[in-house]
């Protein structure tokens, strides 16, 4: 049995969209230039293996 397709939304209501979006505010992140990074050297980039 195959998995099903997953659901695509389109937009056709664009300027409803973009005003939705503006009345939902923004996010803003915030980050300390001091702060210390504190992750581990894994000694390569990328994913890590999984076990």
């Amino acid at each position: 049995m195959s998995k099903p397709e997953p659901a695509r939304y389109g937009t056709t209501n664009w300027q409803s969209y973009n005003d939705a979006l503006k009345r939902r505010g923004s996010l803003l992140v915030w980050l300390d230039r001091d702060m210390d990074w504190l992750a581990p050297k894994a000694g390569k980039s990328g994913r890590p293996p999984v076990s």
